[in-house]
C-alpha cells in the first residue's frame, strides 16, 4: 500500500486487495482557491468528508470513481469502507455541520481518516465503529478543526500504530492554520524528516511504540 498526502486533508492511496487488482482511492480533493495546486488525480473510489471547498473538488479527480459522501458501509473492488457521522465546527458549543470519519480496510490494514473533525473527543459509539486502527490521518491545525492538544486526546482514544498529521499550515496555503511544529512540541518531539510517501505492508508493523509519520505535500 502506498499513501500520498497532497495538502489539507487530501490523500491518495493505492492498494492491491489481490495480486491482480490495484485500487486507487482519493480522499478530500481541494479547490485551488485555497492557494495549493491540485495534482493530477485519478481514482476508483472517491471519499468526501464534508461539503467545504477545501475538501470536495470532485472535478479534480478523473476516472469512473465510485463516490462516497454519506455515512454507511461500502465494499468496492475488495476495499471495505465505513463512513461514520461526526461533527465539524463546534465553536461556541454549536454544532454547525456534519463531518464523515472514514475507515478503510485493504491488504489486512485498517486506516482511519478523520476529515475536518472538530470534537473534543470521540463518543463511545464512534470509537466502537472505528475499532482497531493501523494508520490514522488526523487534523492538527485548529481554527476549523481540532488543535494539536485535542488531536493528542483523540490519538489516545484510538491508539493507532502510525499517525499521519494533516490539515495544518504549509507554504502557499491561504487558510491560516496552526503549524506542524506545535503538534510535534505537544508530543515532545523537535522535528521529523518528511517522507514523499508511505509505502507499507502488514508485515512492516511491530509491537514497538506508536510512530508519527510526516508526509511531504
Amino acid at each position: 500500500m502506498n499513501i500520498f498526502w497532497h495538502g489539507q486533508s487530501c490523500f491518495e492511496i493505492t492498494t492491491s486487495p489481490t495480486k491482480s487488482n490495484q485500487v486507487k482511492i482519493v480522499i478530500d480533493p481541494f479547490s485551488e482557491g485555497i492557494g495549493l495546486r491540485v495534482p493530477k488525480l485519478e481514482a476508483d473510489i472517491l471519499c468526501i468528508t464534508h461539503s467545504y471547498s477545501d475538501h470536495n473538488n470532485l472535478k479534480a479527480v478523473s476516472g469512473s470513481s465510485f463516490l462516497i459522501q454519506d455515512p454507511g458501509e461500502y465494499e468496492i473492488k475488495g476495499v471495505f469502507i465505513q463512513g461514520i457521522p461526526s461533527w465539524h465546527d463546534q465553536k461556541e458549543g454549536k454544532e454547525r455541520g456534519e463531518n464523515i470519519i472514514y475507515t478503510l480496510e485493504a491488504e489486512d490494514l485498517r486506516l482511519c481518516h478523520l476529515g475536518d473533525l472538530d470534537q473534543k473527543e470521540l463518543t463511545s459509539e464512534q470509537l466502537e465503529k472505528i475499532g482497531e486502527i493501523d494508520i490514522l490521518m488526523i487534523p492538527i491545525g485548529g481554527v476549523f478543526t481540532i488543535s494539536a492538544k485535542e488531536a493528542l486526546k483523540i490519538m489516545s482514544q484510538i491508539e493507532p500504530k502510525i499517525t499521519i498529521p494533516m490539515h495544518y499550515q504549509i507554504p502557499k496555503l491561504k487558510i491560516k492554520l496552526e503549524g506542524l511544529d506545535k503538534f510535534l512540541k505537544t508530543l515532545g518531539l523537535k522535528s521529523i524528516e518528511p517522507l514523499p510517501k508511505l509505502s507499507i505492508k502488514k508485515k512492516d508493523f511491530s509491537e514497538e511504540e506508536a510512530k508519527i509519520i510526516v508526509l511531504k505535500p
